[in-house]
């Protein structure tokens, strides 16, 4: 076994027993901080996985369970599973049968052609060729890694070879340019809707534990499209104005796109059935409380009718690993944070923090909060190890400090600056390592790249603290 394999193997249980034999603090129970010790030991082992991700979750889960740090042995199971009748997971789980449709189908592809057939004349339109084709898929795929990596790239990546732009020859003539497109309308996207991003819906059911408030699809976009649309526009000429491509012009690639659509054929009966099943989620997930039907209800009940109408079969649905992990991984980090409440940590946490933070101003306390909670991503290499570690904490604290007409807009804005916090690094969310790994921008102009963009849509953050709070 290799020394850093070891370590990530060591780290989390070295983590746990440091943690469980410092003495407890004053104003929380032993059981309260051997939960807190199990907990920091699975954010720790989310943040090195020595084993896949949704283990570690649900080893937590366990080994909470076995040492009854819940009560008796009945209580102690019916939290550990409790993750898995959370009413958010199963529509995670649902949006990942929606992914699988829109590949199966071949929807996403012919998309993703049609908007650089149309749009990619020019560098420039290439660049909001690949955004609006992230856009069309953002609020049926949940994860930005099979929205971004594994169908926009497929597609994008074939664009800068037309032009003889490869990592090793003018990377900068193309491929660099739509790279740093793609990840940054990505993080855009991914904070736009608030069924873009999987740990979007971890962070609204933290919200719904820590706080109360139950935050809607319509809730969430009243507040994030008016700030993310501007920022979703003007990401493509951003990125050409500071990162710009010598290729300004690129009349061959609607010639491709359009050799590629005829290959694909003309538009297939289950094609259209899939959009129409997703323009009839979008409204339901919009519009259905209206008529007295729950987003997860809609979004199940459309899973069904997919493989009902064989858009996807069964067989595809329980063997489709990435959402079973996600579900299993999901559900056990909800367990997990909403111990932390059951236990009475983050009680503790608000009122210890009330103590020193009671003398900020309401302005000032808010927008430290969002830029802490923004920069403190530069330590995660998961969004969800992110969101698992720090909302229960920020929230704990906002409930003590902040009126109830200040807690939601600023609960919204703390989990919708989880996309876009993923421009930061080449590990900060899921697709980054997808699109750096293809070689067009080096690790030092990635850093930099991230910190002016980073900066700006922080910025976009914090106006909407001022606008809407």
């Amino acid at each position: 076994m290799s020394p850093i394999l070891s370590f990530k193997s060591l780290a989390p249980i070295a983590t746990l027993i440091v943690f469980w034999f410092i003495p407890a603090p004053e104003g929380l129970s032993i059981e309260a901080w051997h939960f807190l010790a199990v907990f920091f030991a699975v954010v720790v082992g989310l943040i090195v996985e020595p084993v896949p991700a949704a283990l570690v979750g649900f080893t937590g889960i366990s080994v909470v369970a076995l040492l009854g740090l819940m009560g008796n042995a009945k209580a102690s199971i019916s939290w550990a599973l409790s993750g898995f009748s959370n009413t958010v997971i199963w529509l995670i789980f649902a949006a990942f049968m929606f992914a699988l449709g829109y590949k199966k189908t071949g929807l996403g592809r012919r998309i993703s052609l049609v908007m650089i057939k149309y749009m990619g004349k020019s560098s420039l339109g290439l660049g909001y060729a690949v955004a609006f084709s992230d856009l069309v898929l953002a609020p049926f795929m949940p994860s930005n890694t099979a929205r971004s990596a594994g169908t926009i790239y497929p597609v994008a990546s074939n664009i800068p070879l037309i032009f003889d732009s490869t990592p090793d020859n003018e990377p900068r003539k193309l491929g660099s340019y739509i790279s740093w497109v793609a990840i940054a309308t990505t993080c855009v996207t991914s904070s736009m809707f608030l069924t873009a991003l999987a740990p979007n819906l971890l962070a609204v059911d933290l919200i719904a534990q820590g706080t109360g408030n139950t935050i809607s699809w319509s809730a969430w976009a009243s507040i994030m499209l008016p700030l993310m649309i501007p920022l979703f526009l003007l990401t493509p000429w951003l990125v050409y104005v500071i990162y710009p491509p010598t290729q300004k012009t690129s009349p061959e690639a609607p010639a491709w796109a359009a050799e590629e659509l005829k290959k694909l054929g003309k538009i297939t009966s289950k094609e259209l059935l899939m959009a129409g099943l997703a323009i009839l989620a979008l409204f339901l997930w919009i519009f259905g409380k209206e008529f007295g039907i729950h987003s997860t209800t809609a979004a199940i009940s459309i899973v069904a009718i997919m493989v009902g109408t064989r858009v996807i079969t069964w067989d595809d649905v329980i063997s489709n690993k990435a959402a079973f992990n996600v579900l299993i991984w999901f559900a056990s980090l909800v367990a997990m944070a909403a111990g932390l409440k059951k236990v009475g940590v983050l009680t503790w946490i608000g009122n210890s923090a009330e103590i020193h933070l009671a003398t900020m101003t309401p302005t000032m306390l808010i927008l430290s909060m969002l830029l802490l909670f923004f920069v403190l991503h530069y330590f995660f290499a998961s969004t969800t190890a992110h969101t698992t570690a720090l909302m229960p904490i920020f929230l704990a604290i906002a409930v003590k400090l902040m009126t109830p007409e200040q807690l939601i807009p600023f609960s919204i804005l703390l989990a919708g600056s989880l996309g876009v916090m993923g421009i930061i690094t080449p590990y900060a969310t899921g697709p980054s390592p997808i699109w750096y790994g293809a070689g067009y921008i080096t690790q030092a102009r990635w850093w930099g790249l991230g910190a002016i963009f980073g900066a700006i849509y922080l910025a976009m953050i914090i106006l909407g603290s001022f606008i809407f709070i």
